[in-house]
């Protein structure tokens, strides 16, 4: 983290959600919690010394396009700057990676460590790297699933239930496909 972090805890379509930056960018975001005060309990939980305040524009855009996103509107957050400092150069490549899945997309752990040159029994480490995320949405783990296009694990309160709402709200479904045509009054 680089300097001072401030926050915010803000009200979507999809319940509070919180964000924290620094003068380098957004370092943490949080996902939708019962209500304000276990959002910011949550946010808080990785950034004790935070301090409420009101965001400058780059963050601004990013809680204006969370609250398109929770509307069910898509939303782009690629330009969204982070502060990824601490990170490894591997969980930042992948971080990369996975900010490239667009609304509506999905990709999985091994297309993942493949796109990174590594190999398929790094999958492991890019779920890992996931579950560690720290501004799930802005780099958008809930997009990326398990192998066979299972869903998968999901760290933001919720669990995979969360992440299934999250999907929907951009159109991908894991129900079965309905019949194409009823006939014969099967």
């Amino acid at each position: 983290m680089t300097g001072k972090a401030h926050y915010l805890i803000f009200d979507t379509a999809g319940g509070p959600c919180g964000i924290a930056w620094t003068t380098a960018g957004v370092v943490r975001f949080q996902l939708p919690g019962e209500d304000a005060d276990t959002t910011r309990r949550l946010l808080l939980r990785h950034l004790p010394d935070a301090e409420a305040a009101e965001p400058p524009p780059a963050v601004a855009a990013a809680v204006a396009a969370a609250r398109r996103y929770f509307a069910g509107e898509e939303a782009d957050f690629t330009g969204v700057p982070l502060d990824l400092a601490g990170q490894s150069d591997f969980f930042r490549a992948v971080y990369d990676a996975a900010r490239r899945v667009h609304w509506g997309e999905t990709t999985t752990y091994g297309t993942l460590a493949r796109e990174l040159g590594a190999g398929p029994e790094a999958a492991r480490e890019v779920g890992q790297a996931m579950a560690k995320n720290p501004v799930a949405l802005i780099i958008p783990c809930h997009r990326v699933l398990a192998a066979g296009g299972k869903v998968g694990g999901f760290s933001a309160p919720g669990g995979a239930s969360s992440k299934l709402k999250m999907l929907a709200l951009e159109g991908v479904s894991f129900a079965p496909p309905a019949p194409a045509q009823q006939s014969f009054g099967f």
